[in-house]
């Protein structure tokens, strides 16, 4: 994508009519595959791999600053070159999640072929009738043994807003709070674990009502019992298992304030 390809993007962006998700609206986290919601459930986040759910707002999970499980010999047969890879050659794999690679976003061309990448994904994702993106991972540069650094994710990541929007789409800000999300662009916020953290109000600062807060039953029920106290009357908060299995699997959890 060359300057005029990106002032494009950016004026398409910018006439483009975004909606971000009901403003303290009940939610649920499908991640790990998709059910029925409840009748109360307004917003509902899948795999990009899965369909929105019908009558509600749909959120799309991608996997955009590392590999998703099982896509590595994708990614090495189209993008060798965005795999990151440590001075020994080895790519560089998340720790707690070994099956995702980092993506290497070192250089402006490699996050305009990754950001290209995300806007395919993006725009399967509108044409199917999600209403936004959550990107995952924005954090990567984290677990990336020093290889990247904080402002090239914030870089790509405002590529990535450009693109979510010229499609038509909100976008999340997935976690992350030593970032500023508003100034990057996003629309919203997912928060996982943050009454854990004890980092809720970083979130609530940025973008008000419109935060998802997802605690785990893996931490015990404490945290979301004190996040239901907290703010449960003005955000959605929810409890789910680690795994986010689908009702009916073994080990399905999901509570609401």
């Amino acid at each position: 994508m060359g300057f005029l390809s990106s002032v494009l993007l950016a004026l398409v962006a910018a006439i483009t009519p975004v909606t971000p998700p009901p403003a303290g609206g009940v939610a649920d986290y499908q991640l790990g595959g998709a059910y029925r919601p409840a009748a109360k459930v307004e917003i509902v986040v899948r795999d990009r791999t899965e369909q929105p759910a019908p009558g509600v707002y749909s959120v799309c999970y991608v996997n955009a600053f590392q590999t998703q499980p099982g896509s590595l010999r994708w990614w090495k047969k189209h993008h060798p070159g965005l795999l990151l890879r440590d001075r020994k050659g080895r790519v560089v794999r998340d720790p707690g999640w070994p099956d995702e690679v980092l993506l290497d976003l070192r250089s402006a061309r490699k996050r305009t072929v990754a950001a290209g990448v995300a806007r395919r994904w993006f725009a399967d994702c509108a044409d199917r009738g999600f209403r936004a993106v959550e990107p995952d991972n924005l954090d990567s540069w984290t677990r990336s043994k020093g290889l990247l650094k904080g402002s090239q994710a914030k870089a790509f990541a405002k590529r990535l807003v450009l693109a979510a929007h010229a499609e038509g789409l909100a976008i999340a800000q997935k976690n992350t709070p030593q970032l500023n999300g508003r100034r990057l662009g996003f629309d919203f916020a997912i928060a996982e674990e943050c009454e854990v953290y004890r980092e809720c109000g970083r979130y609530t600062r940025l973008y008000g009502r419109r935060v998802i807060e997802v605690e785990y039953t893996d931490n015990g029920r404490r945290a979301f019992l004190r996040a239901c106290k907290a703010r449960g009357s003005r955000i959605s908060v929810l409890l789910r298992d680690r795994d986010v299995v689908p009702r009916g699997a073994p080990g399905h959890r999901y509570r609401t304030c």
